[in-house]
């Protein structure tokens, strides 16, 4: 097997009604794997589409046509020679043309094209090889959809335009966090693959790990054969490490499986739970009696098991994830894009953001529905660092249609995506579609719909049956949320007692206590809204003045009614500031608090509940929204906030049975002993007024509840008082008996100093009086600084020193003050007060 990328040469047209006439017709360099938007951009024909009001002045992207042109030189086929055209992704509705003629068309970017090209390659002259000439035309995928849905009859969906339409990257056409820019381009590697006899086509290695340790490998592969005439025979040999086996397939046969033992295989544990040791697989297709193989794929895998329990129980149905055995809590967040020009992703940024993760004490990232299946490398940096993966096949919060021909794309999509994904042991589950189950239960989507068809079978008979098929080691949900083994018309797919469960009241609706009110048995998305960093905002959003209401901001903010629900979270606990830098901090904190409570609450309930995916990790561009790691890659407070939630040992205060109960987490291996301290202090006066202690013997992996006396959890002035609690090994909870709002808090509680250290600044932050929250907001000193933790909060005389990362030449008394040194306490200085924005 030879392959020869084709990525250079490319050029770039754009047509359309809608075109700019200065851009019609007008040809340009083009990247590849690129995306149109990214050539005229490098150009300096279109603005930055992400920042200020440049989304909109780009809509007439929406039905433009693009042409991708290109060269390439090809010798003919040799007899029995194969030469394949692969294309690994499009986005999406293309034409391919070769040397004028049609040879290939595809309507879906989440599968791969492959075309024989043997009788269609120009013919060699002058001792040269050909010259062809490859066009890639790109149509609207818009109207693409547009045209289906008529077809096909239109179905509900959440966002205007048909998404559900195309197979194509659902929020690519807007969403209530992303852009609406709708991509084009060839988003994918094309190659030329020259090859003889026979090829490996798909290959599907299946992990097993048996009682007395030894790990096993099923190797499945599919073979084509060049000729359908030479059915010769064939060798297929599998190689892990020094382990290697080999099988005959016989005359004709177009699979073949072979297996591979490791004798007391090292085991592959999520991060928290062990090491990760992938082996080198190597699969080999040859033919008797030659020495050269025909074909070698190389793939990583990890021994381990991964299980998921659904059995009913006295609380309902569980949904608890258990790797190699062990039963684990599920802290984590859910994935999108990471750019909303995937082409911009690089292995080294999905790895800084999988490290983040890693970071936040997660251990489990869920591939979100309205995206994509993900490439490569960001399974590979999963399989690395132990960062376990529910993948959702591409449906999300929209009625599909099950006629053709989205039918066949789809299980054409899956066989591909099902297979090439088999082998990362960081893969724990497969997750049918988003939100879909639940729209039609409660979203009017059976009134709108009629008797047509809405995607059930793809959830029920087509998924489940390709996963069972190509990959029966995983576990298939058929939706998020669902209840296992029900059907959508019995109980509800967002019951707490079952399943899986989404809850958004808490952002749409209720207070953040509210979280509270609800023991799910898994909690696989929640979250709050916060606005990006500083530096992010300001880079994107370029108003004078920036308020929460001018115009590119609320472009840069994507939810329903999204201001006014920051808002109104905001005012049961905190002022809500005319100041626009206090506004930022104030909802920026709101939001780490809010989804740092949901979390704490979770985890307090295990094992009834036995995980909890924050929705969500990352961004695709600049924007308001409920991540925790914005657009440009900074950190919001919120990802110190998930950091502080998710710690292996937790000390958390909850109400239980009608009054507040500690309660200790330890997500170990080791057991949690030792004598906790309480005190119940003034915060102004710096006196006890109550005390105790706690003998903490909390198991490994386990929590445990402790009544907390009367002495402790009655306050006599409950606006001045705190309850602190502190273990042996330093970890502490503050619990204050009111919010914010009503305690009697100093708005200028601390003072600090900072000085030049290797690699950036140390700031020295003393409490005069009790500080709430204290943070460091270094990115407006600098667009590269980053501080190693925030939202800490400080007994009166405490002192706490933050490190401060940057390659920048700070003053560092800027560092000491606000607009950087911030804590909750500095939101009551001025109420309600009045701000110029900066």
């Amino acid at each position: 097997m030879k392959r020869t990328t084709l990525h250079d040469g490319w050029s770039l047209t754009v047509e359309g009604d809608g075109v700019p006439a200065d851009l019609v017709g007008r040809t340009v360099p083009a990247v590849v794997p690129g995306s149109s938007h990214l050539d005229l951009l490098a150009a300096g024909l279109i603005p930055d589409p992400y920042l200020d009001l440049n989304e909109t002045a780009l809509r007439w992207a929406h039905r433009a046509r693009w042409r991708y042109v290109t060269a390439f030189g090809a010798e003919p086929a040799a007899p029995g020679e194969r030469v394949d055209l692969v294309f690994d992704g499009l986005d999406t509705v293309a034409g391919i043309l070769l040397n004028g003629r049609p040879v290939a068309r595809s309507v879906n970017m989440h599968r791969s094209v492959r075309v024989d090209l043997r009788n269609r390659l120009a013919p060699a002259g002058d001792g040269r090889p050909g010259v062809n000439e490859l066009v890639v035309a790109l149509e609207s995928a818009l109207e693409y959809a547009e045209g289906i849905e008529k077809e096909v009859g239109a179905r509900p969906r959440a966002y205007p335009h048909p998404f559900n339409a195309v197979r194509k990257m659902a929020c690519s056409f807007g969403w209530d966090w992303g852009p609406d820019l709708q991509t084009a381009g060839i988003w994918k590697p094309v190659r030329l693959e020259r090859w003889h006899t026979a090829r490996i086509a798909s290959l599907r290695p299946l992990v097993s790990v048996a009682p007395d340790g030894t790990g096993g490998v099923d190797v499945h592969v599919d073979i084509e054969r060049a000729d359908p005439v030479d059915r010769r025979e064939l060798v297929l040999t599998a190689r892990v490490g020094d382990r290697e086996q080999r099988l005959v397939v016989p005359a004709g046969a177009d699979t073949a499986s072979v297996r591979v033992e490791v004798p007391d295989a090292r085991l592959w544990w999520p991060a928290g739970y062990g090491d990760h040791p992938l082996y080198d697989l190597e699969v080999a297709l040859g033919a008797p009696g030659r020495d050269a193989p025909l074909d070698v794929a190389h793939r990583r895998i990890g021994f381990r098991t991964v299980t998921v329990d659904t059995a009913p129980d006295e609380h309902g149905t569980p949904f608890t994830v258990a790797v190699n055995g062990v039963p684990i809590f599920v802290k984590g967040a859910n994935w999108i894009p990471d750019d909303h020009f995937l082409t911009r992703i690089t292995r080294d940024r999905l790895a800084h953001r999988v490290d983040r993760a890693l970071g936040a004490h997660m251990n489990m990232l869920r591939v979100w529905g309205g995206g994509i299946y993900e490439t490569e490398d960001f399974y590979d940096v999963c399989d690395e660092r132990g960062m376990l993966v529910w993948q959702d096949f591409p449906f999300a919060c929209a009625a599909y249609a099950e006629e053709e021909p989205l039918w066949g794309e789809v299980e054409a999509e899956a066989r591909e995506n099902v297979a090439r994904l088999s082998s990362h042991p960081s893969l724990a589950l497969w997750n049918g579609a988003n939100e879909n189950m639940w729209g039609w239960r409660d979203w009017g989507w059976r009134e709108e719909r009629g008797d047509r068809s809405w995607g059930l079978r793809y959830y029920t008979e087509l998924l489940p049956a390709v996963v069972r098929e190509l990959d029966p080691t995983r576990f298939y949900a058929e939706n998020s949320p669902y209840n296992p083994g029900r059907p959508v018309d019995g109980t509800h797919p967002n019951d707490e007692d079952h399943g899986t469960r989404h809850e958004w009241e808490v952002w749409n609706r209720i207070d953040q206590t509210a979280y509270r009110d609800h023991v799910p048995r898994f909690c696989s998305e929640f979250g709050f809204q916060g606005p990006p960093t500083w530096t992010t905002l300001r880079r994107a959003v370029r108003d004078d003045p920036l308020t929460p209401t001018s115009p590119a901001f609320l472009l840069h903010q994507k939810a329903e009614d999204g201001n006014a629900k920051l808002e109104r979270g905001l005012a049961p606990r905190l002022p809500v500031p005319r100041d626009f830098a206090d506004w930022h901090w104030a909802t920026q904190l709101n939001q780490a608090r809010a989804v740092a409570l949901g979390v704490e609450h979770f985890r307090s309930r295990w094992p009834r509940t036995a995980g909890s995916l924050v929705w969500q990790l990352n961004d695709c561009w600049p924007v308001t929204s409920w991540a925790a790691i914005d657009g440009d890659g900074r950190l919001k407070p919120l990802w110190y906030g998930l950091r502080h939630a998710h710690a292996p040992r937790l000390l958390t205060v909850q109400p239980r049975d009608g009054r507040p109960a500690l309660i200790a987490v330890n997500d170990t291996d080791r057991p949690w002993t030792g004598a906790l301290t309480a005190r119940r202090i003034d915060f102004r006066a710096g006196e006890e007024r109550g005390g105790g202690t706690v003998g903490l013997d909390v198991p490994a992996r386990s929590v445990r509840q402790y009544h907390l006396a009367d002495s402790l959890i009655t306050p006599d002035a409950a606006q001045e008082e705190l309850l602190v609690m502190t273990a042996e090994d330093g970890t502490r909870v503050v619990h204050p008996f009111l919010e914010d709002l009503d305690l009697a808090l100093d708005p200028d509680p601390v003072e600090a100093r900072a000085v030049a250290e290797p690699g950036g600044y140390r700031v020295e932050v003393r409490a005069r009086a009790l500080a709430r929250d204290v943070a460091l907001l270094v990115d407006r000193a600098a667009p590269d600084a980053e501080v190693d933790d925030m939202l800490v909060t400080l007994l009166p005389g405490e002192t706490r020193d933050f490190r401060v990362r940057t390659g920048a030449d700070i003053d560092p008394a800027v560092l000491t003050r606000r607009p950087v040194l911030r804590t909750a306490n500095d939101l009551f200085r001025d109420r309600p007060g009045t701000g110029d924005g900066t």
